[in-house]
């Protein structure tokens, strides 16, 4: 099985670090300006920073970093996946789309030895959600002056188990990416509005 990657250096280690290579498995860099080659999965860590590279692919599966982008505005044969800086190390790969899409995907991944967890085919999906939603009650608690950053980060670990705190899952993820998830969201649920503290960063 090939598997061709567009990512970062890091994002392609984390992604590479997770398939079996002992099952006949060969993980690809793709560089965005070389033809696409033949694989079996094709991986796009980009694809929300840097557009589409995958389009020519229309049979095999295509896994898109897509969590802020609908569904509906993707092709049949992909699937989107929570590609966000702090979730890549973690063992399973969180992924959405159409039954039939995910439903290869989810095949193809574990034979390849990348385990995943399947969510709704909703913006930010679970983890990101989440975590976004930590992120905007941080800086409410903030503008409150319940405490500072550093001890609410401190706070959130101890208590949580987290291996980031808020203000650091923030830097980690990027500030701009959070706050257009919780923008998408508020748009249909008003507890997603930013924090005060938020909009002024």
């Amino acid at each position: 099985m090939q598997i061709i990657i567009r990512a970062t250096d890091l994002q392609f280690q984390l992604l590479a670090d997770k398939f079996n290579k002992d099952n006949h498995i060969i993980v690809r860099y793709y560089v965005s300006d070389e033809v696409v080659p033949a694989g079996d999965i094709y991986i796009d860590a980009c694809f929300e920073e840097n557009g589409p590279c995958f389009l020519s692919i229309n049979e095999q599966t295509v896994l898109v970093n897509a969590v802020c982008t609908a569904a509906d505005s993707l092709p049949n044969n992909y699937v989107r996946f929570n590609g966000w800086d702090g979730f890549l190390s973690q063992p399973t790969l969180e992924i959405a789309g159409n039954d039939e899409a995910v439903s290869i995907a989810v095949e193809l991944l574990e034979s390849a030895g990348l385990p995943t967890v399947v969510s709704a085919d909703a913006l930010g999906m679970i983890g990101p959600r989440v975590v976004s939603m930590i992120i905007n009650e941080a800086y409410f608690a903030l503008a409150e002056n319940i405490s500072t950053q550093e001890e609410i980060n401190t706070a959130m670990k101890l208590g949580t188990n987290y291996p980031y705190g808020p203000f650091e899952w923030c830097e980690l993820i990027g500030f701009h990416k959070v706050s257009t998830l919780l923008q998408h969201l508020a748009k249909t649920n008003e507890r997603y509005s930013l924090a005060p503290a938020f909009l002024n960063h």
